[in-house]
């Protein structure tokens, strides 16, 4: 498909995009119908038709992607006409994209316009999971950083932070920091965090929040008194963890939190070189 079509034809789907008062963005059905080629209604029912059958096979409420209405449209002689319509949303677009005639040129493109347009959705979504991710690990980073200096100031000594670390992942975890890199299959040299699903990583966050501010709050200082204070409040975690079904040991490890940096850093460059191209 040449590229000019290509243009022409999304900037027609997109051209014919209403709103509601709400602000719910809505093609008509009508409309649809022609940009798809379709040049009679009755054969443009029979695909909406199976459009609302995907649609119910997805788990997905009818009556909130597809909502019948009527348009007016003018006859001969100045005279008007009532006929029936649909309003759509894109994911029904999407289905009746998807159930049309793939021999139709403007049906070909919009089944890949379609597909293009969830790869970038599926693409998005998981760079923005990527970014909390890495956003939870620095997190973490800097509290426990922030930890290391409170035990440093009210212990006298800074050298028990991994011990009462170490403490805490097991009140966590249920296994020891050792048991768990084994579990993961995290090498030796590297931290246990590293490896750890964003929910984990908040929760090991909280849970050393909560020691830091106690720690300060009731004047911990000794070791045992700020580990046991770690300890209280990682099973705590642990605790509100299982009640809404989450067991952290059982929990996959992530990709090594270096590795995404990295790769999200090289990404950043090519897209800031790209952007760069096509400016000048």
């Amino acid at each position: 498909m040449k590229a000019e079509i290509v243009e022409s034809l999304t900037n027609d789907f997109e051209a014919h995009a209403q709103s509601t008062d709400d602000g719910i963005e809505f093609w008509l059905a009508r409309d649809l119908q022609h940009l798809l080629g379709y040049g009679e209604w009755r054969n443009f029912i029979n695909v909406i038709t199976k459009a609302k059958v995907s649609c119910e096979t997805s788990d997905r409420a009818v009556s909130d992607h597809f909502v019948d209405v009527n348009k007016t449209i003018k006859m001969p002689r100045g005279a008007e006409k009532e006929v029936p319509d649909i309003m759509l949303t894109r994911y029904a677009c999407y289905l009746i994209a998807q159930n049309g005639d793939p021999k139709k040129e403007p049906v070909a493109f919009a089944q890949t316009y379609f597909a293009l347009q969830t790869r970038k959705l599926e693409i998005l979504a998981k760079r923005i999971e990527e970014s909390e991710r890495l956003s939870a690990r620095k997190k973490l980073s800097e509290t426990e950083k922030e930890l290391s200096g409170v035990i440093f100031e009210q212990t006298g000594s800074d050298r028990n932070f991994a011990l009462i670390r170490s403490k805490g992942d097991a009140a966590l975890f249920g296994y020891s920091t050792q048991k768990m890199k084994e579990k993961w299959q995290v090498p030796k040299s590297k931290p246990l965090a590293d490896f750890a699903p964003t929910i984990i990583l908040k929760a090991k966050d909280f849970a050393t929040e909560i020691t830091i501010f106690n720690a300060k709050e009731k004047n911990l200082s000794t070791e045992a008194s700020i580990s046991n204070e770690h300890v209280v409040n990682n099973k705590t975690v642990r605790k509100t963890l299982l009640e809404r079904g989450i067991k952290p040991e059982n929990l996959e490890p992530e990709e090594d939190i270096k590795k995404l940096e990295r790769r999200m850093n090289s990404d950043a460059k090519k897209s800031l070189k790209t952007t760069k191209s096509i400016r000048s």
